[in-house]
């Protein structure tokens, strides 16, 4: 087990999910979010069957940064009652968990010289 997690939530439309996005990774809440969609969602809301197009936003983040994701979610979210759920990365290649590790929380300490080329190509 791993201290990595994907947190799963559903927007309304393309520019949610973009604003959701970008303000989690520029905070370093999140290394990463995918949105996928449209997706269509069948649920049930004050007793009535409702159907609509939604997107997906997977997170990569750390467990400890869960609560903090969740508040800014809830924030920037349309929905009174927002999907926010998570799950444990129970198995990953180490390569990709240090990615994560390394880009959520505080920002590392620079140097304050610009990279190298090969330390920019190293980071691609």
């Amino acid at each position: 087990m791993t201290d990595a997690i994907q947190i799963v939530t559903t927007v309304p439309d393309l520019a949610d999910a973009e604003r959701i996005a970008a303000v989690l990774v520029a905070n370093r809440l999140a290394a990463c979010v995918q949105t996928s969609g449209p997706i269509e969602s069948t649920y049930r809301w004050k007793d009535q069957v409702e159907n609509t197009s939604e997107y997906r936003c997977t997170i990569k983040t750390l467990r400890e940064y869960y609560p903090q994701v969740e508040a800014q979610i809830r924030e920037l979210h349309s929905y009174s009652v927002p999907q926010i759920t998570a799950t444990e990365i129970v198995a990953a290649s180490q390569g990709y968990l240090d990615w994560i590790a390394e880009s959520v929380g505080p920002a590392p300490a620079t140097s304050g010289k610009p990279a190298t080329a090969t330390e920019r190509e190293d980071d691609a």
